[in-house]
């Protein structure tokens, strides 16, 4: 998973982005042919949706299902690109890596009736606070604590033989 701070984003430059991450899926057909992916509404989070496969599921007949994406693009326009065509029998799963797109995001099936499944990862990008380290930085600095308090330890004297 990779996450880029870049000029697009509502956050200003200075401090640290601290990102989490979770799964996502939803499942398309001709009963439910869209699904609205959007993030809360606090000021302070960015909502990303990282797109990872998008497969048939059980009982898909033998059709183009198509599979397209609409979402704002690097000038603020909406715009729809198909992502997946898939057939049962030459094509019924693709890999798409980490197609990451910002909220919101809106993911039609376009034609064919399904069921598909699109899955991947809700990104949640938040400006990180000072008072929020991770244990594992607190920890690394109550050890770096620890070692600046403790004596030096000197040589043992070795004995002469008499």
């Amino acid at each position: 998973m990779s996450f880029s701070h870049d000029e697009s984003s509502e956050f200003p430059p200075t401090g640290d982005t601290k990102l989490e991450s979770f799964l996502f899926s939803c499942e398309l057909s001709s009963k439910v042919p869209f699904y609205i992916f959007q993030g809360d509404e606090e000021e302070d989070l960015e909502h990303f949706l990282e797109l990872r496969t998008v497969c048939l599921g059980e009982g898909a007949k033998e059709e183009s299902n198509v599979v397209e994406v609409t979402a704002m693009n690097h000038l603020g326009k909406t715009t729809s690109v198909p992502i997946a065509n898939l057939h049962v029998k030459c094509l019924p799963m693709v890999s798409l890596g980490e197609f990451e797109l910002k909220a919101p995001v809106t993911i039609r099936l376009k034609a064919g009736t399904g069921p598909v499944s699109v899955s991947g990862l809700h990104l949640i990008a938040s400006q990180a606070e000072d008072s929020d380290l991770s244990e594992e930085e607190e920890e690394e600095d109550d050890d770096e604590a620890e070692e600046e308090e403790l004596p030096s330890v000197k040589p043992a004297k070795k004995k002469k033989n008499q």
